[in-house]
C-alpha cells in the first residue's frame, strides 16, 4: 500500500471518501486495505464491507484497463444490447463479471444506464456512448485501444 493511501486514511474521517480515493487510485477496493481501514479508524470490518457493496459505485474485484458496462435495460434490449454484449465477449475474450486474461477488459451487464433514448449503450471507463450497433462498437474499441497505444508511447 503507498504512502499516499496511507495517508488518506489516517487523516479522513468519512469512510465512503476513504473508500471512493482507494478506489480511484487502485481500481476496486481490496480486502487487505479494507482491513487496514477498519484496523486504523476502529471502524468493524462488517461496517467497511456494508458500504463497500451497497453503493455500486465500488467493485471489490479487479477491473480491466477498459471497463465497459452494456446496459440491457427494455430500451437497450430491443434495440440490441444482448447482440453487443455477445460481441463484446468474442471480441475480448470475456464475460460479463470477469476480467479478460491479457487485463484490458472486463464486462459489466447491467438493468439500467438511465440514458434510453440513445440505446443502445455502452459505458466505456466511464464514458458514455450511444445508437451502437457491432460495427460502431468495434470501431469505437479500435480507436480507445489506439489511442491508448499512443498515449504510452509518449
Amino acid at each position: 500500500m503507498n504512502k499516499k493511501i496511507k495517508g488518506l486514511i489516517r487523516e479522513e474521517k468519512n469512510l465512503v471518501k476513504i473508500l471512493l480515493e482507494v478506489q480511484k487510485e487502485i481500481g476496486y477496493l481490496p480486502k487487505e486495505i479494507m482491513e487496514y481501514i477498519s484496523k486504523e479508524k476502529n471502524i468493524p470490518l462488517s461496517k467497511v464491507y456494508r458500504i463497500a457493496t451497497f453503493y455500486k459505485a465500488f467493485s471489490l474485484t479487479p477491473k480491466g484497463k477498459f471497463h465497459i458496462k452494456v446496459c440491457s435495460g427494455t430500451a437497450c434490449h430491443v434495440r440490441g444490447s444482448e447482440n453487443l454484449l455477445n460481441f463484446l465477449c468474442k471480441y475480448t475474450g470475456s464475460e460479463p463479471g470477469k476480467i479478460s486474461k491479457d487485463g484490458k477488459y472486463s464486462i459489466e451487464k447491467v438493468n439500467c444506464l438511465g440514458v434510453c433514448a440513445i440505446g443502445p449503450v455502452a459505458v466505456i471507463n466511464g464514458k458514455y456512448y450511444g445508437k451502437l450497433n457491432q460495427l460502431k462498437l468495434k470501431k469505437l474499441l479500435e480507436k480507445i485501444e489506439n489511442e491508448d497505444k499512443e498515449r504510452e508511447r509518449i
